[in-house]
């Protein structure tokens, strides 16, 4: 991430109040992706107002990778995952700005959140290229960012990024607040003589 553009710390604490669902509901939101069992990874936690109901969400059977580039902000992640009694489905991570540091994880995860935190990213390629290889197939990640700070313009580029890589928009839902798209990994990649022969055909 570059740091001219990493959230401050006192900003983490606003984005971790319990006021926040009442636009936001993590519920709401993840409700139809995640069930029970699956591998989520949460980049740019902050200090996991996602993270905590994501947990819950995927239960003792699952887990929750939480990465973000600010140590700070993972140690109040953990006193509030404590305090939860989440450890055992919550793991922190430290990132670096050029690396989400989860090659371990290459197709392992069944969903991957990056809310308000593209934008803050120096190389769009490579976090789309490491999310991608660490998703399994058909898996999912859910970009969503803020209207205020970013364009609709700014997420197409994005998008048009993650499509080069290899994902495929699925849909764009809605988010109080936010632009959004929902992109997955190609279960099969198309050749290009299949191409082809759907633009004759279609």
């Amino acid at each position: 991430m570059a740091e001219e553009n990493i959230c401050p710390i006192w900003v983490g604490y606003l984005l971790a109040s319990p006021l926040r669902k009442i636009l936001q509901n993590p519920d709401r939101i993840f409700g139809k992706y995640i069930k029970s069992g699956m591998n989520v990874v949460d980049i740019g936690c902050a200090m996991g107002f996602f993270s905590l109901p994501l947990a819950k969400l995927v239960g003792k059977d699952g887990s929750v990778i939480c990465i973000d580039v600010q140590k700070k902000m993972l140690e109040k992640l953990e006193k509030r995952v404590a305090k939860a009694q989440l450890n055992e489905i919550i793991e922190s991570r430290l990132c670096t700005s050029n690396s989400l540091q989860i090659n371990d994880l290459n197709g392992q995860i069944d969903f991957v959140l990056a809310f308000a935190v593209a934008h803050e990213v120096g190389s769009k390629e490579e976090l789309f290229s490491e999310v991608y290889r660490s998703l399994r197939q058909g898996g999912k990640m859910l970009i969503a960012e803020p209207k205020g700070r970013v364009s609709k313009e700014n997420l197409g580029e994005s998008i048009d990024i993650a499509q080069k890589i290899g994902f495929e928009i699925i849909a764009h839902p809605p988010i109080s607040k936010s632009h959004t798209v929902l992109l997955q990994k190609n279960r099969v990649k198309k050749s290009r003589s299949n191409s082809l022969l759907n633009v004759f055909l279609f």
